[in-house]
């Protein structure tokens, strides 16, 4: 018989990139952001790009789809061709015609790629417009059909729905209907599931190879998360500043490495295997929440009220110098709670209660004493700092709000960068001149500003690649260790919540529906929503650091490549 790997192997060739050279300017000094990559990609094939952020894997995939920014980068050596045809010397018009209907990209973030004021249904029919003859009903007809097939509910509603109306997952499968509706050779995924939660992301994942399995399409998947290639990937790029370090079949990669920097990779995934667990504490409560909840109410153009509980009796304590996370998926009321304790919104009901003082009900003035003593980071640190402050004027702000000397801010705010590991120079320099994961430790640093007791990290890791992402893990420990500060931990991915809580609060529909240990919830969860938040994990099958499988399988041989 076959085998899935083999089939491959000897079917036709989609995607070639041959010794791909990618410049700033053409100059032939020009610094080089992609260095000599080659790769290829078969039909009915999954080729997995991995790496860290700056590794060059969205650049390559940009330069495939004819997406460069003009005069800013350039390709100055190699080739790429898909089906045969030569893609750096093909016209920006070709490179229209090819779009959609050889090949199609499904971007990291849909409510940025897709136009909000245009419903999206109309926005899949551009599509059909542009490269087909189609009348308008068989356009419709066809956009529904494939709608269904990625497994959107209720179509006729979404068709005409605008995307602020739909759920990041919804978002998702409306990008996936863009790019398959034309069955193109070759689908490049870049990062499609880095911002989703586990069972939105597993049914992503399973939507793409269905899709592949059915249409035989070529899939280039970018992704940082070795979680992630384990699920989805044939085969595996490991690209790291602008060259391939590594390629193999996804067993060969996940059991015998043979480069350092793919061992880092692998070892820097976060497991499912509660950290040991820390004994239990005495420590003042510096936090809690007694039937928490919050009610959105809404009124429509005709009138029509409408009322969503986003969190409802939520009732949780957390102690000094110890971690509680709060897991869930999309919309089950994680970041609605953070935020209602941090007191950016009000809650409807309920007491939030910091070192025993009530203060949910609080005025906006007299809340003020109170807001330096809970602090929060947030998801995503390229927008939650000023790009026209200094980093150092940015840690001071808060010190100098509330009447510290602006230089004793300053000197503060060089011992908070030296605290997160970041050099002294940083204090003089804009958030742009830094990486993600630098911002991250910025924004860390203006939350430890003004000594807070409790330390609320909304999403805080999730956009990082996996080992920036384990050394902001460790500095947040570390941090706490040090200065004894309570840690908020709001997450979607149990394999982060595993390595850093203390307790865990499993959230879904605004109720919490166990908490406890995060050793007991997460290894013997009493809750079957518990349980389908753990089996969504993706490579939960695999112990990473260790090259190996878990109890001796790698994956579900229902979800294997080649299935």
């Amino acid at each position: 018989m076959t085998t899935p790997l083999t089939a491959a192997s000897a079917a036709p060739v989609v995607l070639d990139i041959n010794d791909l050279v990618i410049s700033i300017g053409r100059r032939a000094d020009a610094h080089r952001i992609i260095d000599g990559v080659s790769l290829q990609v078969r039909h009915g094939e999954t080729l997995c790009v991995v790496g860290e952020s700056g590794s060059g894997k969205s650049v390559t995939s940009l330069t495939t789809m004819g997406l460069l920014p003009k005069k800013v980068l350039a390709p100055t050596r190699g080739t790429i061709t898909l089906a045969g045809e030569d893609l750096l010397n093909a016209g920006d018009r070709r490179l229209r015609q090819l779009r959609a209907t050889t090949m199609a990209m499904i971007f990291q973030e849909p409510m940025t790629a897709l136009n909000p004021v245009v419903p999206v249904g109309r926005q899949i029919d551009e599509v059909l417009r542009t490269h087909t003859s189609l009348d308008a009903r068989a356009r419709r007809e066809r956009i529904l059909a494939m709608m269904e097939q990625v497994r959107l509910p209720d179509v006729a509603r979404i068709f005409k729905s605008y995307p602020h109306q739909l759920s990041g997952g919804q978002r998702q499968r409306i990008m996936i209907a863009m790019a398959l509706v034309l069955e193109p050779k070759l689908l490049i995924a870049d990062e499609p599931t880095t911002a989703l939660d586990v069972t939105t992301q597993k049914q992503i994942l399973s939507l793409i190879r269905d899709l592949q399995r059915d249409h035989g399409t070529a899939v280039l998947f970018i992704t940082h998360d070795m979680g992630v290639v384990a699920e989805i990937a044939d085969r595996v790029v490991v690209m790291r500043k602008g060259k391939v370090v590594e390629t193999g079949a996804l067993d060969a990669i996940l059991r015998a490495p043979t480069m350092d920097y793919t061992r880092n990779l692998l070892a820097s995934v976060p497991s499912l295997i509660p950290r040991t667990a820390r004994p239990a504490s005495s420590e003042p409560v510096v936090l809690e929440t007694n039937s928490l909840g919050k009610i959105y109410r809404t009124r429509s153009m005709f009138g029509e009220a409408r009322e969503v509980a986003a969190a409802k009796d939520v009732t949780l304590t957390l102690r000094k110098g110890r971690t509680l996370g709060i897991v869930g998926e999309s919309g089950s009321g994680k970041s609605t709670v953070a935020r209602c304790i941090v007191r950016l919104i009000d809650p409807t009901s309920g007491e939030v209660r910091l070192a025993g003082q009530d203060i949910s009900t609080l005025s906006r003035p007299a809340l003020r004493p109170h807001r330096k003593r809970i602090q929060i980071v947030f998801q995503d640190p390229y927008r939650s700092l000023n790009p026209r402050v200094t980093v150092g004027e940015t840690i001071a702000e808060g010190p100098v709000n509330y009447g510290v000397p602006h230089a004793t801010a300053i000197k503060r705010a060089g011992e908070l960068l030296e605290l997160v590991d970041l050099p002294a120079d940083a204090i003089s320099r804009y958030p742009h001149q830094f990486s993600g994961g630098q911002r991250q430790r910025i924004a860390i640093a203006r939350a430890l500003a003004l000594d807070p007791d409790v330390l609320v990290a909304d999403e805080a890791v999730s956009a990082l690649d996996v080992s920036v992402q384990a050394q902001v893990l460790d500095l947040l420990d570390e941090i706490q260790t040090r200065l004894g500060i309570a840690l908020l931990f709001i997450t979607h991915d149990l394999r982060v919540a595993a390595q850093i809580c203390d307790e865990v609060v499993v959230m879904q529909h605004g109720r919490v529906v166990e908490q406890g240990a995060a050793g007991e919830i997460l290894t013997n969860p009493q809750q079957a929503y518990t349980r389908q938040l753990l089996e969504a994990a993706p490579g939960r099958h695999w112990d990473f650091a260790n090259f190996r499988p878990v109890h001796g399988f790698a994956q579900d041989a229902t979800f294997s490549p080649g299935n």
